[in-house]
């Protein structure tokens, strides 16, 4: 229970990859404040949350909305006390070819999974600095490294993550906040549960641990980047995708 005195928002925290990383966090001792765009899964999230015994809230908002997620934040602080760790996850595709992609189709993408990560780093690190103690994950893809044929919104959005990821932790890091992104693989969400099998096969013979990651793969690196055994990093980009891109 490391984390027994820590307040944490887990954005996009309602299902795959962000349920898993607030479970883990709250069952390490965290309370959990998930954001969400969604009414429904985000009370089924939080029932779910609450049966592990964990303390939880959620708050219904869009990340790109600046106001919003300011707003929330001191919602957050009010109910709470202050916060602690901030878990940028929130994320969406809108794939399509360069030559057939709509404007609104990248624009959609870099406001919320890029613009998303600023709106929210930029409204607890005030918070943070107060506290002299912060830790900040953003969820970045391999496929901002790698890149990816349909995705070239999607791409340059996790791409920016990383250097926003690095600018973060040099200005924060006075103030013992550490500012971290990870990169998860293919791992098993909705987002790729739209693949066919032979598709899936496929993926996992290009992966060198020769399967598909699970949600609990990425939530338990957050989890340790958030606790004492990390506390000497930061900047960092961890990539958990079973060596695809080694």
């Amino acid at each position: 229970m490391e984390l027994n005195d820590k307040v944490a928002i887990v954005t996009g925290g309602a299902k795959g990859i962000g349920l898993a990383i607030a479970r883990e966090l709250g069952l390490s001792g965290a309370t959990i404040h998930i954001v969400n765009r969604s009414a429904d899964t985000a009370e089924t999230a939080i029932n779910e949350l609450k049966k592990d015994g964990i303390e939880a809230h959620s708050h219904l908002l869009d990340v790109s909305d600046f106001q919003a997620v300011q707003d929330m934040v001191a919602k957050v602080v009010e109910i709470s006390g202050s916060v602690h760790i901030l878990v940028n996850n929130a994320g969406i595709t809108r794939d399509n070819l360069i030559m057939r992609m709509k404007e609104d189709e990248c624009d959609s993408v870099i406001d919320i999974n890029l613009k998303g990560c600023f709106n929210c780093l930029k409204s607890v690190s005030r918070t943070m600095m107060k506290n002299r103690w912060g830790r900040i994950i953003n969820v970045s893809s391999v496929i901002g490294l790698i890149g990816n044929p349909g995705q070239i919104n999607y791409s340059a959005a996790k791409a920016g993550i990383f250097g926003l990821t690095k600018s973060a932790a040099k200005e924060l890091s006075s103030r013992n906040i550490n500012v971290n992104a990870i990169a998860p693989g293919y791992i098993d969400t909705d987002m790729t549960a739209e693949l066919t099998d032979e598709l899936k096969e496929a993926i996992s013979g290009q992966i060198p641990l020769g399967r598909i990651g699970k949600p609990d793969d990425i939530a338990k690196v957050v989890c340790f980047l958030c606790t004492g055994g990390a506390d000497y990093i930061t900047g960092q980009t961890i990539n958990i995708d079973g060596g695809m891109v080694m």
